[in-house]
């Protein structure tokens, strides 16, 4: 056989070895995740948070970590705490691309000023107008909040129009009872707040459907596991302040993650030991992340609950105006 023919036989026999590594797909990469959103999508409640220099609270115990970690999802975690509409469509919609797989959205109730609501409603009937709050709130609910939901959606779509979208509502915080010290909530404003978490969702889940997204209501889930319930996923009143009326770690992983893991992943998330390790060891790499949009997530105003403050001129004020001996109330509520 002369050189030309070993040549050619040797080509044919390289070739033969590589055409079919050449055909096989290149491995993928991670499919991108974008979890936005405020204090409820952050881990705000979870009392362990990423050190990414922000007052974000993002926690590796909340329900994108947890649920990224089991699917070896790349996350890019912008949920912040206190985060409205505006803030979402200012500070976090730039991290999506057409490149991004999943998208979870969680926002409305700072909007709604839900957090002032609950400071009003905490303090005692003579001292607070808590109907006319959530009336407020409501009318918000009803009458702008919609519109504000359908412009932001429309622009998630635009940023990441072939993404996998849910909109992510929020559980019902009382169980009709307060069990903790120094709030004041009636049973008959623990129905009407957790009405109003049912109007928000309600909402949310409307506008999620006109947009083509789906929604995941956490409602069924938290069952049993209000605030003052034996088994609580819920804050009360807590320190610091800022943890009150958020999910805890137990509600991230029992209430939110099998609730949210269905419909953004097609299959539930079970969070084990293994999960909870996974999502704990990527806290470095995430504050990493997030260092580049430091900035902007500081232009966020932060909403938190107010503890009542029985000792203010303005307490004394309306305990005269109802005829309230408030030093022998405050007495009584101290023992």
């Amino acid at each position: 056989m002369n050189r030309s023919s070993r040549l050619a036989v040797l080509g044919t026999a390289l070739a033969g070895l590589l055409t079919p590594l050449l055909l096989q797909p290149a491995q993928a990469a991670a499919p991108a995740y974008v979890a936005l959103g405020d204090s409820y999508a952050s881990g705000t409640g979870t009392r362990s948070y990423i050190a990414d220099g922000t007052s974000c609270q993002r926690s590796t115990s909340a329900y994108p970590s947890l649920i990224a970690a089991a699917r070896g999802y790349a996350l890019n975690f912008r949920a912040c705490s206190g985060a409205t509409v505006a803030d979402v469509t200012n500070t976090q919609l730039s991290a999506l691309t057409s490149a991004t797989t999943y998208v979870s959205i969680s926002v409305g109730g700072n909007d709604a000023g839900f957090a002032d609501v609950l400071t009003e409603c905490a303090q005692p009937g003579w001292m607070s107008n808590c109907d006319g709050a959530i009336n407020t709130a409501q009318s918000f609910i009803n009458a702008t909040l919609p519109s504000r939901l359908a412009t932001l959606y429309s622009g998630i779509r635009s940023r990441a129009p072939y993404a996998k979208v849910v909109v992510v509502g929020y559980p019902r915080i009382f169980n009709g009872e307060d069990c903790n010290a120094f709030t004041w909530f009636s049973p008959a404003e623990e129905s009407r707040l957790n009405q109003t978490a049912d109007l928000l969702n309600s909402r949310l889940a409307t506008a999620a459907s006109g947009a083509g997204f789906s929604f995941a209501n956490p409602t069924s889930r938290f069952v049993g596991h209000a605030v003052c319930d034996s088994d609580e996923w819920i804050n009360g009143l807590s320190n610091p302040i800022s943890e009150s009326y958020h999910p805890k770690a137990t509600g991230h992983a029992g209430g939110y993650t099998p609730t949210v893991s269905p419909l953004l992943t097609g299959a539930t998330v079970a969070v084990t030991a293994d999960v909870v390790a996974a999502s704990s060891a990527s806290a470095g790499e995430q504050a990493a992340l997030q260092q580049q949009y430091v900035d902007a997530d500081r232009t966020i105003e932060q909403e938190t609950f107010v503890a009542p403050d029985l000792t203010t001129p303005a307490a004394r004020r309306a305990a005269r105006k109802t005829g309230v001996d408030i030093d022998r109330f405050i007495a009584r509520s101290n023992r």
